[in-house]
């Protein structure tokens, strides 16, 4: 399975960014090949509006099924429910202790958004 992570840099051992929309990364990491790619979000870090159903769209297209990320907002969690992605929130420390607790099943998939829009 491909999963996408939101990283304040560009590595596994990189913080995940508690911003879906303003995150800094996407780390897109495939979990049967332990390999990942790193996709930059910069275009949306100062977005005055948008950032959310734009950085949906980017990680829409990396072909992930799952997103884990801090907190998502409704208008980004919509669109990235309308591309089949599902969305886990609340995560902290670093991307690789993200997928690891994916993987041992501490993360849950959320069925809603948990911010409001512009949040963070």
């Amino acid at each position: 399975m491909k999963i996408a992570i939101t990283a304040q840099g560009n590595t596994l051992d990189s913080d995940v960014d508690p911003r879906f929309g303003r995150a800094k990364y996407f780390i897109v990491f495939n979990t049967i090949t332990k390999t990942f790619t790193v996709k930059d979000n910069s275009q949306n870090l100062n977005a005055a509006q948008g950032a959310g159903i734009q950085a949906a769209q980017n990680v829409i297209e990396t072909g992930v099924e799952l997103l884990i990320t801090g907190h998502c907002g409704p208008k980004a969690f919509k669109v990235l429910n309308a591309g089949n992605i599902q969305v886990v929130t609340d995560a902290k420390g670093t991307v690789q202790n993200a997928i690891r607790d994916l993987q041992n099943g501490k993360l849950e998939v959320t069925d809603s958004a948990d911010v409001e829009g512009h949040w963070g």
